[in-house]
């Protein structure tokens, strides 16, 4: 399985931006899908998931009502729509896939993308 994310950039606090990632080599109705990020000197961390099974979306408190995920199984492709972003959404965002259950810890994911450069200027 291969995932590669793409849509990322440079932009001004309170603009949006779509990241997209498409999974390749596997069934991907199969895998539960996930957002993460990356700072420098940081742990990666949970910015939003969305299940294979039911559809149902879970968001970090910081990106929650900002962050809008979603799957097109017919592409096998999930997308990451971002609004009002703020500076401190700057990071590195990486897809991830997972053929456990949804999950906040980046330890349960099999397959990760390359990571897509998000920065936000002020």
């Amino acid at each position: 399985v291969q995932l590669q994310a793409y849509g990322g950039g440079f932009v001004q606090a309170g603009d949006s931006l779509r990241l997209s990632c498409t999974l390749s080599g596997g069934a991907f109705s199969n895998y539960n899908m996930a957002w993460f990020r990356q700072t420098p000197g940081k742990e990666r961390e949970f910015a939003a998931a969305i299940s294979w099974t039911d559809g149902n979306t879970y968001y970090a408190d910081s990106v929650k009502g900002r962050f809008t995920i979603s799957r097109d199984n017919t592409k096998n492709t999930v997308s990451l729509q971002m609004n009002d972003l703020k500076p401190e959404d700057t990071a590195v965002y990486y897809c991830a896939a997972t053929d456990a259950p949804w999950a906040a810890s980046e330890y349960l994911y099999n397959y990760w993308g390359q990571g897509t450069q998000v920065t936000v200027s002020s």
